[in-house]
């Protein structure tokens, strides 16, 4: 690979998985009503980095047309291992907000360390889909195929992709398909970093999501 080029997919690596952001403290949370308190396990496709506003966001935007009240503390830049000892416990944080539905949107940042991880990455989506359903027996889970963003499909993604679905089968979870390319090669709908999505790609998100709850009767 030539320098130049080197230089670029570093960059990238770097912003997207966040590495220069440092940890936030968790969101506060208090229900506000007798809809159901849904939680999100998720990365900075889930936060919603790169839309204008908040309200933006997928995840802000099914709550809204569901009734549901949403607890969102993802992370820009996390993965199931990638940035995991430098970041806060998100299991933690759900586990104690009590949720009635989690939805579980990670892995992208994982493609990055699969080279070096990739064991690591396997037996930490286990582990995290084990401690949440464990410990929240009467929560409705929803796991959703990780993210991704270019037309290039990096190499460990097909495997975080088929580890992520093997660990929503072993806890019973709801799982949602396809996801990887719901934005991936589209750069209309990428935010000027290139790397997340801007509110045309939360609009497409938003849409198929709709569609597949649609479809699990959510």
């Amino acid at each position: 690979m030539r320098k130049w080029a080197m230089v670029v997919v570093l960059a990238a690596v770097a912003a997207l998985t966040g590495c220069a952001v440092p940890a936030a403290s968790a969101p506060s949370f208090s229900p506000a009503s007798d809809g159901p308190v849904v939680a999100f396990y998720g990365d900075s496709y889930t936060l919603g980095t790169g839309a204008s506003d908040p309200s933006k966001r997928w995840s802000t935007r099914i709550c809204d047309e569901r009734g549901w009240q949403e607890y969102n503390p993802s992370v820009n830049g996390l993965g199931f291992v990638t940035h995991r000892t430098a970041r806060r416990d998100l299991p933690g944080e759900i586990i104690a907000v009590d949720p009635d539905i989690v939805f579980v949107t990670m892995g992208l940042n994982d493609v990055f360390s699969y080279d070096a991880a990739a064991d690591e990455i396997h037996a930490q989506i286990g582990e995290d889909l084990t401690r949440l359903h464990d410990a929240l027996p009467d929560a409705r889970f929803i796991v959703v195929e990780p993210f991704w963003y270019t037309a290039d499909r990096r190499p460990g993604l097909e495997a975080v992709i088929g580890w992520v679905e093997e660990g929503a089968a072993s806890i019973d979870a709801d799982y949602i398909p396809g996801a990887s390319s719901w934005i991936q090669g589209r750069p209309g709908e990428m935010a000027a970093d290139g790397l997340h999505p801007n509110d045309a790609g939360y609009d497409a998100m938003t849409e198929r999501m709709d569609a597949a709850l649609d479809r699990l009767g959510l």
